[in-house]
C-alpha cells in the first residue's frame, strides 16, 4: 500500500494509540502527549469550575497576587510570645497545621507539646504533660489563625521568643521562633533535658540579644531570599546562604554589642545553624500572604499546612475556612538505618514557603537540593516548571537563574489545579512517628487534592451569591 504521505507529516496524538499506530503507517509521525480531560473528567468538578468562569474571580486574583507581591516584610523586633502575639496566654500552645485535638495529634507533636509544657514549668515531666495537656486545661490552636507559623510541630508556648515580622507596606505582622538547629530539637517531638536546656538559653540569652541588636537593625528579610536564591537556596529545606546573609547584616552590631559574653554566644548560635534563616523564611512568606486574605472573589491559596494528620488550606475570599484531607506520606531519601515504617505523615507550617512561591517551587534555584529530598537536577528543573499551570502570576522578585531569570511562580489557584490535576510540590523534612526520636529523611510530597475539592465547592457557592 502506497503511503498516504509522500512527505513526513508530523501529527500530535493526545494519548490514543491506535490513533498514532496508523498514522505511521501512513509514513506520519506522530508526537505523544500526556493528556487527560480537565478535572479528570469528572462533570461535578467541570460544572463547579465553569460556574467560577467569571471577569471578578480574575480581578480578584490579580489584585491578591499584587498584594502578596508589594508585600514588604521586615524582621523589626524579638519578644516573648506572651507580649508578642495577640490572643496568646499563658496556657495556650500553638500548633502547626490546622486544628486538632491533643488525643489526636501524632507522636512527634505530642512529644513537643510535652517538651512544651515542662519549657513553661506548668509540668514536671513527660507523663504529668501529657495528663496536663489532656485535662482540658491547655488551648491548642493553630499558629496560622494567630498570625504565626512553626517548622515540624511548630509548637509555640508563652515564654519562647518569636521573631516579629512587620509588613512595611501595610502594617500587618507575623511571627515565628528562633530556629533550634539540628539534631534533638523540639520540633521533632524531643523534649529531654538537652532539648529544655537549649530552649532556655534561647529564652534568655538567645532572644535577648537578638531583641537589643535588631531594633536598631531592621532586616529586610525579601531582599535576603531573593538573593538566596541566586547562590543556591530554595529558602525552605536549603537555607545556607539566606542563613550566612542574615548573619553577615548583624556582624557589625554583634561586634559593637557592649555584652561580650552574650554576643558570641548568640553569634556562635546562628553561625552553627545552616538552617536559622528557615523561620525567618517561613514567617515572612505567611507576613506576605496574609495581605491577601478577605478578597471577595478570590479563589487563590493563601495557607498550606499540615499536622501530622490532616493536611489543611486556606482562601482569600473564605480567611477563617480550613479545607482538610488526609496528610500523606513523605516520598525521599532517609537516613541510614531508618524505613518507612518510622515515618509520621507530612507535618508542619513550612509549606507556607511554597505558597509564596519559594521551597519546593524555586527548587529550579537549588540543584544541590536534590541530594537532601531525592531525584535529579532535571527533576527539580520541572518542578518548577510545573507550578507555573496551577498559579496566577510570576514574581520577578524571586527569579529563578537556571530558568532564564524567570520569577517563581506565585498564587495556587484552586481552579487551576483543579482543572490541571496537577499538585503543588513540596519539599520537606520526614519526622519520626514516634515523639523525641527526630528526623528520619526528606523529600517530596503533594497535598491531597481532597483540600481543594472542598475548597471549590465552598467558593462555588460563596462566589455565586455575590456575583448573581
Amino acid at each position: 500500500m502506497r503511503p498516504l504521505f509522500s512527505s513526513p507529516l508530523h501529527v500530535v496524538n493526545i494519548g490514543i494509540p491506535s490513533f498514532s499506530e496508523d498514522m505511521h503507517k501512513q509514513g506520519a509521525k506522530a508526537v505523544q502527549l500526556q493528556w487527560t480531560p480537565p478535572a479528570g473528567g469528572n462533570i461535578e468538578l467541570l460544572e463547579m469550575l465553569h460556574k467560577l468562569e467569571h471577569d471578578l474571580v480574575d480581578e480578584a486574583n490579580n489584585q491578591a497576587v499584587e498584594r502578596i507581591m508589594s508585600a514588604d516584610p521586615v524582621l523589626c523586633d524579638v519578644a516573648a510570645a506572651l507580649e508578642a502575639i495577640p490572643g496568646m496566654t499563658s496556657h495556650t500552645i500553638l500548633h502547626a497545621g490546622p486544628p486538632i485535638a491533643y488525643a489526636d495529634m501524632c507522636g512527634a507533636m505530642k512529644g513537643a507539646v510535652a517538651g512544651a509544657l515542662i519549657y513553661e514549668g506548668l509540668a514536671e515531666d513527660a507523663q504529668a504533660a501529657d495528663q496536663l495537656a489532656a485535662s482540658g486545661a491547655i488551648t491548642f490552636a493553630p499558629c496560622n489563625e494567630y498570625g504565626a507559623v512553626g517548622p515540624m510541630a511548630g509548637i509555640i508556648s508563652a515564654s519562647m521568643p518569636v521573631h516579629i515580622i512587620r509588613n512595611n507596606k501595610g502594617g500587618n505582622l507575623s511571627f515565628a521562633t528562633i530556629n533550634e538547629g539540628l539534631g534533638k530539637v523540639l520540633r521533632f517531638g524531643a523534649h529531654d533535658q538537652e532539648v529544655i536546656d537549649r530552649l532556655r538559653l534561647i529564652r534568655d540569652v538567645i532572644g535577648p540579644t537578638l531583641k537589643e541588636i535588631i531594633k536598631d537593625n531592621p532586616i529586610e528579610l525579601k531582599t535576603i531570599t531573593a538573593q538566596a536564591l541566586h547562590m543556591g537556596d530554595e529558602c525552605h529545606n536549603r537555607n545556607k546562604a539566606a542563613s550566612a546573609l542574615f548573619l553577615r547584616a548583624l556582624s557589625g552590631a554583634f561586634m559593637r554589642f557592649p555584652d561580650r559574653r552574650a554576643a558570641q554566644q548568640t553569634l556562635d548560635f546562628i553561625a552553627a545553624n545552616d538552617h536559622y534563616f528557615l523561620n525567618l523564611s517561613m514567617a515572612a512568606s505567611k507576613c506576605a500572604l496574609d495581605t491577601a486574605n478577605g478578597i471577595d472573589h478570590s479563589t487563590i491559596v493563601t495557607v498550606m499546612s499540615r499536622n501530622g494528620v490532616e493536611f489543611g488550606i486556606r482562601i482569600s475570599s473564605l480567611p477563617g475556612q480550613w479545607f482538610t484531607g488526609p496528610a500523606a506520606m513523605v516520598k525521599g531519601l532517609l537516613f541510614p538505618g531508618f524505613t518507612d515504617s518510622d515515618c509520621n505523615p507530612d507535618l508542619g507550617d513550612s509549606a507556607i514557603t511554597e505558597t509564596m512561591g519559594i521551597g519546593g517551587f524555586a527548587m529550579a534555584a537549588s540543584p544541590a537540593i536534590v541530594q537532601f529530598v531525592g531525584g535529579t537536577v532535571s527533576d527539580a528543573l520541572n518542578y518548577s516548571r510545573s507550578m507555573y499551570a496551577i498559579t496566577t502570576a510570576e514574581n520577578s522578585t524571586f527569579s529563578l537563574p537556571p530558568l532564564d531569570f524567570r520569577g517563581s511562580a506565585l498564587g495556587i489557584d484552586v481552579r487551576k489545579v483543579i482543572a490541571s490535576g496537577i499538585l503543588p510540590i513540596i519539599n520537606t523534612g520526614i519526622a519520626h512517628r514516634l515523639p523525641g526520636l527526630g528526623q528520619v529523611g526528606a523529600g517530596l510530597v503533594n497535598p491531597p487534592m481532597l483540600c481543594f475539592e472542598k475548597a471549590l465547592a465552598a467558593l462555588v457557592q460563596a462566589v455565586i451569591i455575590n456575583t448573581r
